[in-house]
């Protein structure tokens, strides 16, 4: 078997309201797919991090670069795949968008390898530690809205998400220290003092500002601090580590095993959040999964995107083992955004109904259990939302 093609499906529509978080506001949701096509007439799909305009350069990067590195390549030779694509990219980019663009690629081999063996990526990892992982729901994003209508607007949110069954919740901040920590109070307030619940700042912060903002945190007993500040500021995140209570999280935007071994040996986290639709794939993800656990650091991953994502997590979600380990070990949670979405909720050709699943299952989702992803994207649904670039 030989891949014949690689495609970029960059799919794009109008959300029906705005939303926001520390960096900017958007109107637009974005997600980029990957398919691997081969001679044997089977595809694999794998999805690329980033929105907007830098999932429209990385297509050209997927296409005009990576692809004509693969053409005629075996597709079960995966790590070969990577390290050749690396090894030539190494002069042009080692993080940032080159390993988005790869990590697209590589998950679709991925998922091209489990429907040729005819088995779930869990298993072609080693094997299922669990068939079904808790989900926590994020929202309360940022709105251009006055102070009052957003504390209100955020409290009521996050009752909403407790209601709707999720085992935990995050919001986002990132209008300043001082409004921050009154939009923190009212999401305690909506989901009571018995729910966890996180909070994202998007590397908004000072680290001064983080510790000011971490200590008010703590007094609401919050679950974690994610990306208080900017992820090269490796000194600043062991301040934080050391000063405050609450865990600190983060890792989204750090790429390969490379990147990461400086973020875990300096032990700058309690949390590792790797995204392994940006990171360089499943492959690199594994490396630096082993790389957490050798620091004894746990690992929730963190999830953006469309189905291809969600459904790519829950693979990898099935097959982490526990760490440390014992009868009542720390468990992964899968990330869930319940802002609208059609590329997560309408995409497939049986959805996964994450929701759904949530509220009669107690917060939990099930793993799919067929081959590769376990799950097969509807192309009229891409044509429809595909973006003519």
């Amino acid at each position: 078997m030989k891949i014949t093609e690689v495609i970029s499906h960059v799919l794009q529509y109008e959300l029906p309201e705005e939303l926001g978080y520390s960096q900017q506001y958007y109107a637009r949701r974005t997600a980029h797919l990957v398919e691997v096509r081969t001679d044997e007439g089977i595809s694999g799909w794998g999805e690329c991090f980033g929105p907007g305009n830098v999932a429209v350069a990385n297509k050209t990067i997927v296409e005009k670069v990576i692809q004509p590195m693969v053409l005629g390549c075996d597709p079960l030779d995966r790590d070969v795949i990577w390290h050749n694509v690396y090894n030539l990219l190494r002069d042009h980019g080692q993080k940032g968008m080159p390993i988005q663009a790869l990590s697209g690629v590589d998950i679709a081999l991925w998922d091209l390898s489990g429907k040729i063996a005819g088995m779930p990526i869990s298993k072609l990892i080693g094997g299922a530690h669990r068939d079904r992982v808790a989900v926590y729901g994020y929202g309360m994003m940022l709105r251009r809205e006055d102070m009052p209508s957003l504390t209100s607007r955020f409290s009521d949110e996050a009752t909403s998400i407790r209601a709707a069954g999720f085992v935990a919740t995050k919001m986002k901040v990132g209008l300043g220290p001082a409004d921050d920590i009154k939009l923190a109070t009212a999401v305690r307030k909506g989901v009571g003092d018995d729910f966890p619940f996180m909070v994202d700042a998007n590397h908004c912060y000072t680290t001064s500002d983080a510790f000011r903002v971490g200590r008010a945190l703590d007094e609401l007993d919050a679950y974690w601090f994610e990306e208080p500040i900017a992820p090269e500021d490796l000194d600043g995140y062991r301040e934080l580590r050391a000063g405050l209570k609450l865990n600190i999280s983060g890792g989204e935007a750090e790429f390969t095993r490379w990147g990461w071994r400086h973020l875990l040996e300096g032990r700058c986290v309690d949390i590792a959040q790797p995204e392994v639709c940006a990171l360089g794939g499943i492959s690199e993800y594994l490396k630096v999964l082993a790389l957490a656990h050798a620091h004894f650091t746990p690992v929730i991953n963190h999830v953006w995107g469309s189905a291809i994502a969600v459904a790519t997590n829950l693979q990898l979600l099935a097959a982490m083992p526990p760490m440390p380990g014992g009868l009542h070990p720390r468990e992964p949670m899968l990330e869930f955004d319940t802002t609208d979405n059609r590329f997560r909720d309408d995409l497939l050709m049986e959805p996964l109904n994450i929701q759904q699943q949530v509220a009669s299952n107690g917060g939990y989702v099930n793993i799919p259990d067929g081959p590769g992803l376990g799950v097969e994207p509807d192309r009229e649904f891409i044509r429809k939302y595909t973006l003519d670039v």
